[in-house]
């Protein structure tokens, strides 16, 4: 298992960004969270296999529409933690 941690940045906040990635997540069986940063970014951590991670950070830069998507800093790494459910906090 793989984990997924990225900020994305741009007009991601107040355009439903986070349900958008909640529901990509969930359709592809990852398990994490999304939550708004103070800055106006978005924080996702996602966990499941690297193929499927690599597919989910594809759908973070697009975003859903009415975003627009300036960049997606990205990380790949060894879980610290198993996550249970994909999350919205």
């Amino acid at each position: 298992m793989t984990e997924l941690h990225a900020v994305v940045s741009g007009r991601v906040q107040g355009v439903a960004y986070r349900n958008f990635v909640a529901n990509i997540a969930r359709e592809l069986n990852l398990v994490g969270f999304v939550s708004n940063l103070p800055d106006g970014s978005v924080e996702v951590v996602a966990q499941g296999d690297l193929t499927v991670l690599k597919v989910f950070l594809n759908h973070l830069r697009t975003g859903p529409d009415g975003s627009r998507v300036a960049s997606v800093f990205e990380e790949m790494r060894k879980p610290s933690h198993e996550l249970m459910s994909f999350d919205i906090v």
